[in-house]
């Protein structure tokens, strides 16, 4: 009887073992996921994998044109007021190897627009910062959600160290905060013929 009572003591104890051992791995592993952040939410997309610094390379086909798409995705190091689980991000939207759309996503609905673009397109005015360049400009609304911004930044953004970008919400003026060094250049030029070029205000 004092031997059964050992075993089956050992046997419990070594169930109890394994299964705590098991809940620790399986944690750190959805730990380090959610960390890395590079689930693609998008189906068909690949997750995504570091280009650099902290940026995100997702990749993925047309399913009918067979075009190869890469998304570059940078999230900002801070929230806006209004919806604290969602950073801010910019993402590089390449087809065949050419940028086909820069666009910057705040996570909160953008207010109405506040001035014409060049073919009278809706835009809104954002105040921008690369590294030590401060300017304006006016980025095309889309939808309430996105605007979409101009090459020249994108390329200045791409070398920069610092990247901030203000705008009026609900909230009041907020500043979405950047740090896109360490992007890999190479990869971007092959998916996108886009390279970084010095900040400037034009």
């Amino acid at each position: 009887m004092k031997i059964s009572r050992l075993f089956h003591e050992t046997v419990g104890s070594s169930l109890a073992a394994c299964a705590a051992v098991l809940f620790f791995v399986v944690g750190a592993a959805a730990l380090a996921c959610a960390q890395s952040g590079a689930m693609s939410p998008y189906q068909g997309e690949q997750d995504g994998v570091s280009a650099g610094g902290q940026w995100l390379e997702y990749a993925s086909t047309d399913k009918m044109s067979g075009a190869k798409k890469v998304r570059f995705e940078l999230q900002s190091t801070n929230y806006f007021k209004e919806d604290p689980d969602y950073k801010p991000r910019v993402n590089l939207y390449c087809s065949n190897g050419k940028l086909k759309l820069a666009d910057f996503n705040p996570g909160v609905r953008l207010p109405p627009p506040n001035r014409p673009g060049f073919w009278y397109q809706p835009q809104l005015e954002v105040e921008v910062r690369v590294d030590d360049v401060h300017y304006f400009k006016g980025w095309n609304w889309m939808r309430g959600r996105f605007l979409s911004m101009d090459k020249g930044t994108v390329r200045g953004m791409m070398s920069a160290q610092v990247f901030n970008i203000a705008l009026p919400n609900r909230s009041g003026r907020e500043i979405a905060e950047f740090s896109p060094g360490g992007l890999n250049f190479d990869r971007v030029k092959q998916a996108c013929d886009l390279t970084p070029k010095k900040p400037s205000k034009d």
